[in-house]
């Protein structure tokens, strides 16, 4: 380089810059590339070559003629080579300290040894992705280290078990042991957190998958530390033993089954190198020269950059006489780097990889800058100087790769710019892949698919990584400002002004100086690193979505160059498929070996989902895409378009690949196919359907009707309005492309309403400050469009197809994510609840020790409590966001319209797959749930669904310091949960099918009732439900005949709720605000109409409640002989104790509504009952220790006047009052003797203590209202007529005692009744009434277990 001391302006001589070219001397307007030096003597060219190529002042002699590629290769082999002789010295590539066993001694590749694998590893895809397909397996690498220090990379491509470290050849593999069981063998294991030499001890942290482990080992200090993405773990183990030369430790792994990683020992550049380690198999020779090549290129490019020179230095470099432009140096100087780059690296195995993975990388993204705005000229620039070389082809397949793999690895770093993660690959991916050259390379390469799947793969963080502060944050701050990131991520301002005047965000200090730069769009610098994080990983999020469908839209575009020719989307038609195929058993509780990553799957739903949703925005796109129907263009989703609709039937019928295994609605394909077979033209035929079809005139609500549906109507536009805090609007226009922030719903709004939110919303903030080119989706380049002709082959991918493969994809990678979600927000519910109870106690506490154990609990509550609301919230922003919800919503009612159609045609409806079913269900809860809600519930319900109002408990607050104007559309929002109509498709489709017989598994009824279950315990959903006829009509029965030994927790649970607020202890007796009178009706019709369907579910019912009641004793006396309160027992308890409960309080229902099946006819019914309730007295009063009881019952949150025994004496004090009601409401002179019953049983010491300690219970917090001391009354009388008819069967027993003999025809199994019936035809003899109960359940003998075909009547032959 020049002397530094030679400077102008600010440029050092040698430096080149570009002139505007306005010298009127000249005449050119042509810009030119001149250097400046001291003297006019120094030429401007040469020492501007030497500036490029890194040369000593004057090295370069006056040249004789234009610079041209002669000229730049001589430089480089003279004068460049020979100031750095270094690059064309061959390194040696053994290295002290390290030995290699491999076959070529000269290559030194390190891999596994084969020699040493126990089980089955197998390499997935070259160098070294590997992969477990037995329970356990282990191997060791080719290489031992025995002194210095070394590593090497692990990045895992699953989160399970897998033991990464060091072994010595003397550590035994088997099938059990592996590495880290055995002296001199080290490992890590970060699905359990912990490190492994022979006993497992506490170490490091979680490991997700695309995490990069270091595994590092000092042998000079006899030490081995791990790395989680470059951040040490700490040392793990020290004082390891010491090693002689060619036997040290070798790197070893041990996988459980499906667990895969990929293995770096120095093959490609480490993603996070640690000072001081070096990798076992040493860097190509190349290397040097590679990166000094590419610095000289970069110092090419970066003249054109240096436009903005000061004016004056500007006017001294116009002065010179000589100079070149700077398209003149550009062409050849790029050549003959390119030559010599790629000449070299060609030479060597391997170098060309490295380089890939490496050095070209590295200068690809400092061309092409990590942050926006990206240079794509210069990028340009430098593709068509390599693409000028066929040897270059290698090199970019190797960039996809490193490209590919970088988005796994990625991690989001949310402490800074919102540009992290996988955005920057995927900005370069897609700017690189628009050049059909580079697309068709990429397709032609064996790991199109694996390398496809590696970009739309996203790394999730784990606990330290959301932990962004470091240290504790405020949870109050931490909860609300994610919900209201999530919120204005959504679009949804309305939500999030509401949030910030309900939590003053203005007054806390921690906002208020962020919150502005919220509302105008754009990130401010501020010094609260916790705040700007959350923001920027919001951002992050959207944009790094926005990619992947700019990339998943390049392969659509993309017609590969095969016979005969392809339409668009017909490669990523075959992909979609293989992905679909390749996950089959992705929703099993043990996946098999070589599923994908599930953020592949979500972010492929992803991006199906905003296709169907809000469009292509690609015209050539649609118009090869788009299926039949109503069309209404390109930026208008599938799913929102309305009017005539239609279904492939085809992709029911039809047995693809990827749906070989899966389960069909009426059974398996196979099974399906032999016993209802489909011809070729059913599989031809279109199911079509209006939309709103289903619904009545009055109450159809569609995107043609005036009142849209709620995914593209705007409900909360007027709140927006009339805010004092409103939005800085920026209109854009679509320029015809899909911007990379803003939600696109302004299109599909456009065509189905007049006003529109979005029309209020300013631009995201990561648009604010750059222009639509920047962000927008810019087309391939040299794309061939295609005349759309019969002849073309018509397999190609259609909307249908996407939707079907979408569904999938929900099922498979998304339905799993939202149970994680909601276990999050359950877990957090449960940990504030045991967090206040520990407050409580330590207020309440007087003892010092017990303080302090209470607190150290309460720590414990508190970072658990942190954690769930973390993760609860990224869930929130990664899955929530609020076109996702729309999105959703609108297949969800799609589906359901398509399924109430397909309904009707059976042949169709059983080869529909389950997860269509499942997936509805799944979707809509997951609606219903959201948080916040998609739509008020009034809307949901109004339009067909409907949800819990669970976060909009916001509204209860104090509205007073609102202006009037909010204060009213709050209230409206309020009043419209009132609101509902007659027609509601789900709970049509819900109620009509749950108890299907086409629908052949047993675990999808189950789901539809469960369900129903879920739904029917809101108010709103309730009246829903009385509002509809399919369930008015077919629910009552279907419930009492679903209630069996599969189904009858959800039909007890729906039981109750219908009959809520009609037992003993509530203070309106059937008539309660939150019961179902109707319901009620219609339950009491069918049982009176239907005694064969009633007498079954009395009788499971009785069977049910006596199993429950044992189940809890018997645990309960578990833990009462064990001395010990353990966890899960209590929650076994618990559910127990609920489920008795319940069926006591639906049994009680049956004793107010049919009494006549208990106190008329044959007593059966009544014996049972009585036998029951002293059956459940018994087991409280004599085989429970009140204080275990009590104890078994503790709930966090619960205090004891809620959670006690009265819960199941309750009903049993109903039953009683109900069965004496009836019989002094019935003059039927046939009525049983309710008292004469309970006093004939054997043990009437118990009955009448029993019923003694159920009138001395403190009914005082068990029962509402003013007339429970008439019920009480009441049962007082009838324990005192009890207690008489017990004494009087008492003293008859002693008086005739003595004189009594064995009567032969007194039954044997009562020794109470006659026997006055015969089994046929094994001709035993008993009573009737134990003969009919005894068949209930059973239909053999229960003297010689014979089947039963008939029960005759014995004739009184006394009576003869």
């Amino acid at each position: 380089m020049a002397d530094d001391s030679l400077r102008l302006g600010g440029l050092s001589s040698g430096l080149a810059v570009v002139l505007n070219g306005e010298d009127r001397r000249e005449g050119s307007g042509k810009s030119r590339l001149v250097s400046y030096c001291e003297g006019f003597g120094d030429q401007s060219v040469e020492r501007t070559l030497e500036h490029i190529f890194n040369l000593p002042y004057k090295t370069v002699n006056q040249l004789t003629r234009p610079v041209d590629d002669g000229v730049v290769q001589s430089i480089i082999n003279n004068e460049f080579f020979k100031h750095h002789p270094e690059l064309k010295t061959v390194a040696s590539r053994n290295k002290d300290g390290v030995s290699t066993i491999c076959e070529n001694s000269q290559l030194r590749v390190v891999g596994l040894e084969e020699s040493s694998i126990c089980g089955d590893i197998r390499i997935v895809k070259q160098p070294l992705l590997v992969e477990s397909h037995a329970l356990f397996s282990s191997a060791r690498a080719n290489a031992c280290v025995w002194k210095g220090k070394w590593m090497y990379e692990v990045t895992l491509e699953t989160s399970g078990i897998q033991q990464i470290g060091w072994a010595t050849i003397a550590c035994p593999f088997t099938d059990h042991k592996g590495v880290g069981d055995a002296d001199d063998s080290f490992a890590y294991d970060g699905k359990r957190v912990s490190k492994w030499n022979k006993e497992a001890e506490p170490y490091g942290q979680s490991w997700v998958v695309g995490d990069v482990i270091g595994c590092c080992i000092d042998l000079d200090c006899d030490e081995i530390l791990f790395y989680r993405n470059g951040i040490s773990l700490g040392v793990a183990f020290g004082g390891i033993r010491k090693m002689v030369p060619g036997l040290g430790y070798y790197p070893a792994i041990s996988l459980s089954q499906g667990e895969r990683c990929e293995l770096n020992f120095g093959r490609h550049p480490f993603k996070y190198p640690i000072k001081g380690f070096h990798p076992i198999q040493a860097p190509p020779s190349s290397i040097s020269l590679a990166i000094n090549l590419f610095d000289s290129f970069l110092r090419l490019l970066q003249m054109q950059r240096l436009e903005r020179a000061e004016k004056d230095t500007v006017e001294k470099l116009r002065r010179l006489k000589r100079f070149a432009s700077f398209e003149e140096l550009l062409l050849p100087v790029s050549n003959g780097i390119c030559e010599e780059l790629l000449s070299a690296i060609n030479v060597e195995i391997g170098s060309v990889e490295y380089i890939g993975h490496g050095p070209f990388l590295s200068f690809m993204m400092e061309i092409f800058r990590i942050h926006p705005p990206h240079d794509y000229v210069t990028l340009d620039r430098v593709l068509d100087s390599f693409l000028g070389f066929e040897e270059s082809k290698l090199l970019f397949k190797h960039i996809f790769e490193a490209l590919s793999s970088g988005c796994k690895t990625a991690s989001l770093v949310l402490t800074e710019c919102p540009y992290s993660g996988s955005y920057s690959y995927l900005a370069l991916a897609c700017h690189i892949l628009r050049r059909e050259e580079l697309m068709t390379l990429w397709w032609k390469s064996p790991d199109f698919e694996f390398l496809f799947e590696g970009f739309l793969s996203r790394k999730s963080p784990n606990k330290q990584d959301l932990n962004v502060s470091g240290k504790g944050m405020d949870l109050k701050f931490d909860s609300v400002f994610f919900h209201v990131l999530s919120s204005y991520e959504r679009g949804d301002l309305s939500f999030v002004k509401i949030w910030y005047l309900i939590y003053d965000l203005k007054s806390t200090a921690a906002c208020a100086p962020y919150w502005p730069s919220i509302l105008e769009g754009r990130a401010k610098k501020s010094k609260n690193m916790s705040g700007r994080s959350k923001f920027y990983s919001l951002i992050n999020a959207v944009l790094i979505e926005e990619k992947q469908r700019d990339l998943c839209r390049l392969v659509m575009q993309f017609i590969p160059p095969v016979a005969p020719l392809q339409l668009p989307g017909s490669v990523f038609r075959t992909f979609l498929q293989n992905i679909l195929l390749k996950n089959r058993g992705a929703d099993r509780n043990m996946p098999p070996p070589g599923v994908s990553n599930n953020s592949v799957l979500v972010s492929l739903f992803t991006v199906i989902l905003h296709f169907l949703s809000e469009g292509f925005a690609v015209g050539d796109i649609y118009g090869w895409i788009k299926g039949s129907g109503t069309d209404s263009g390109a930026h208008v989703g599938f799913l929102h378009r309305g009017g005539q609709q239609s279904f492939s039937a085809g992709l029911f019928l039809k047995n693809d690949p990827h749906r070989v295994d899966i389960s069909r609605l009426g059974g398996s394909f196979s099974h399906l196919s032999k016993f209802n077979p489909v011809n070729d033209d059913e599989e031809e035929e279109i199911v079509r359907w209006e939309e709103g079809c289903m619904d009545d005139e009055e109450t159809r609500v569609t995107h043609f009707s005036r009142q849209k549906p709620c995914c593209c109507s705007s409900y909360d536009a007027d709140l927006l309005r009339i805010s004092k805090y409103p939005v800085r609007y920026l209109g854009k226009g679509s320029h015809g492309s899909c911007n990379s922030i803003s939600d696109r719903s302004a299109h599909v709004t456009a065509e189905c309403s007049t006003g529109s939110l979005n029309d209020e919303i300013a631009d995201k903030p990561s648009t604010s400050d750059h222009s639509d080119s920047e962000f927008a989706f810019l087309p391939m380049q040299q794309l061939r469009i295609l005349p759309r002709e019969n002849t073309l082959p018509s397999a190609t991918l259609k909307e249908e197809e996407l939707l079907d493969a979408m569904l999938l994809l929900y099922h498979l990678g998304l339905a799993p994510n939202f149970k994680q979600a909601s276990s999050f927000m359950s877990r957090q519910s449960q940990s504030i609840s045991l967090l206040e109870e520990t407050d409580r106690q330590i207020r309440e506490c007087m003892y010092g020790d017990q303080v302090k154990r209470l607190k150290e609990a309460r720590s414990v509550y508190r970072e658990e409590v942190t954690d769930c609301v973390r993760h609860s919230a990224w869930y929130r922003l990664s899955l929530f966001s609020r076109w996702k919800q729309r999105g959703m919503y609108a297949a969800c009612m799609w589906i359901v319209q398509l399924l109430l159609v397909v309904s009707k045609v059976d042949s169709i409806f059983i080869y529909i797959p389950e997860y269509y079913l499942e997936t509805v269900v799944d979707c809509f809860h997951v609606l219903r749930k959201s948080d916040p809600p998609f739509v008020p519930a009034a809307i949901f319900i109004k339009q067909g669904l409907t949800s819990f109002i669970s976060h909009t408990n916001m509204l209860t607050y104090d509205f007073s310091f609102l202006d009037c104007q909010i204060v009213d559309t709050v209230s409206k929002f309020l009043e419209c949960r009132k609101l509902y109509v007659s027609r509601f498709v789900l709970v049509t489709f819900v109620v009509t099918h749950f108890n299907d017989p086409r629908i052949s598994s047993a675990e999808l009824r189950d789901l539809l009732l469960q369900s129903i279950s879920v739904l029917v315990q809101d108010r709103e959903f309730l009246a829903a439900f009385e509002c509809n006829e399919a369930a008015t009509q077919r629910m009552p029965k279907a419930l009492l005949s679903a209630f069996d030994n599969r189904s009858w927790i959800p039909v007890t649970n729906i039981l109750l709720r219908l009959c809520k607020g009609s037992g003993f202890g509530f203070s309106k007796r059937g008539e309660s605000s939150s019961s179902s009178v109707l319901f009620q009706k219609l339950l009491r019709e069918a049982c009176i109409s239907d005694d064969v369907l009633f007498s079954a579910f009395l009788n499971r019912l009785f069977n049910t409640l006596s199993w429950a009641m044992t189940e809890f004793s018997v645990s309960v006396r578990e833990m009462q002989e064990n001395y010990k309160l353990m966890d899960f027992q209590q929650r076994k308890c618990n559910v127990i104790f609920d489920l008795s409960c319940n069926l006591a309080r639906v049994l009680e229902f049956c004793t107010r509504e049919i009494p006549q099946a208990f106190v008329s006819g044959m007593d059966t019914n009544l014996r049972r009952l009585a036998e029951l309730i002293v059956f459940i007295l018994t087991h409280l009063i004599s085989t429970i220790d009140p204080e275990v009881f009590d104890l078994s019952l503790r709930r966090p949150g619960h205090s004891s006047e809620k959670v006690n025994s009265g819960m199941i004496l309750a009903p049993l004090a109903g039953i009683i009052l109900n069965l004496l009601d009836a019989t002094r409401d019935t003059d039927d002179g046939n009525q049983n003797d309710i008292v004469a019953v309970f006093a004939s049983m054997d043990c009437a010491d118990t009955i009448v203590y029993g019923f003694q300690y159920l009138l001395e219970y403190n009914w005082v917090f068990s029962i509402k209202g003013e007339d429970y001391n008439d019920q009480l009354t009441k049962l007082e009388k009838f324990s005192s007529l009890l207690i008489c008819q017990t004494e009087l069967q008492a003293i008859e027993k002693r008086m005739h005692g003595g004189d009594c003999e064995t009567d032969d025809g007194i039954c044997c199994i009562c020794y109470t009744n006659k026997a006055d019936a015969r089994f046929s035809p094994c001709s035993h003899i008993s009573c009737y009434n134990c003969i009919s109960r005894h068949l209930l359940n059973c239909q053999r003998c229960f003297f010689c277990n014979a089947t039963v075909a008939d029960v005759d009547r014995l004739k009184d032959e006394n009576a003869a």
